[in-house]
């Protein structure tokens, strides 16, 4: 196989789970090389996540490193057989690598948990409301660029508004929905895209209300999405130069806890879209 330039994020995914399994054998690349009959360039390589590693070589890695878990081994022979190329494809080299990333991990997601505290998540936005919060970057986006993030946010929204979509619950604080985003308009079009989206399959929506007693769980904010295997899970959070993508058991462990933490206190899906319904009214 070619080596890759930039791998994607679900190809460096697969190269940290096979260090994992290497690291968890006690064996050096080097050791792990000899024991395949290759030269340990290679297994840096496909640790780097710059060539691929094909599913007969990855079985025999995982027999190598004493992997016994067989839904783990074919969850990662399932990543690394996937050549596929999805409609995100087509923004490649025009949005940041960052927005194709995501969109790959949403489309391969077993599940999808969402926390936000300031705004709508994403897969709930309207266009208009989309825009207004592409509006206020600073820098100001070219009209180009913004219309292009745009455009790719609406079609994200595949995974929960297509014929099969996947488990989705999102968990918004009522301050996030009060905020008037693109004016009275278009915030009273946002929270009844809410409401229209909390009935369908597979959609949960819950408010975090502001009358909660010693409420201190605002850094949940998060995207969990997760994976055919809880070892591939992964959480995205936004960070002061990006996204940064959370993979480690022991972090993926807190941000599960702290999801169900903040799902406890909130509202019942039916009481959300009653205090939805009741801020439509007032605006």
């Amino acid at each position: 196989m070619g080596t890759r330039r930039e791998p994607t994020a679900r190809q460096l995914r697969l190269a940290v789970e096979l260090r994992k399994l290497r690291d968890a054998a006690g064996l050096s690349s080097r050791e792990a090389a000899a024991k395949l009959g290759v030269n340990s360039v290679q297994i840096s390589q496909i640790e780097a996540g710059t060539t691929g590693v094909s599913e007969e070589r990855l079985r025999r890695l995982a027999a190598q490193y004493a992997c016994t878990d067989e839904a783990l081994v074919d969850a990662l022979a399932a990543l690394a057989t996937d050549r596929a190329r999805g409609w995100w494809e087509e923004y490649r080299g025009r949005l940041p690598t960052s927005f194709l990333d995501l969109s790959e991990l949403e489309h391969h997601a077993a599940y999808r948990w969402d926390v936000d505290f300031l705004h709508v998540p994403g897969l709930l936005q309207t266009e208009e409301y989309a825009r207004a919060l592409f509006s206020s970057r600073i820098p100001r986006l070219p009209e180009s660029e913004l219309e292009l993030r745009v455009h790719h946010r609406m079609r994200r929204r595949v995974i929960i508004e297509s014929a099969s979509p996947i488990p989705y619950e999102a968990l918004v604080h009522e301050a996030a929905l009060r905020i008037n985003v693109g004016g009275r308009t278009a915030s009273r079009a946002q929270l009844a895209r809410i409401l229209d989206l909390s009935e369908a399959d597979g959609v949960t929506v819950r408010v975090i209300p502001f009358a909660l007693d010693d409420f201190a769980d605002v850094g949940a904010a998060m995207v969990y999405a997760g994976g055919t295997v809880p070892q591939l899970d992964t959480v995205l959070r936004d960070g002061p130069h990006g996204t940064v993508f959370i993979d480690s058991a022991a972090q993926l462990a807190v941000f599960r806890t702290l999801f169900r933490r903040v799902e406890a206190v909130s509202l019942t899906p039916e009481r959300s879209r009653d205090l939805i319904n009741r801020l439509t009214k007032d605006l």
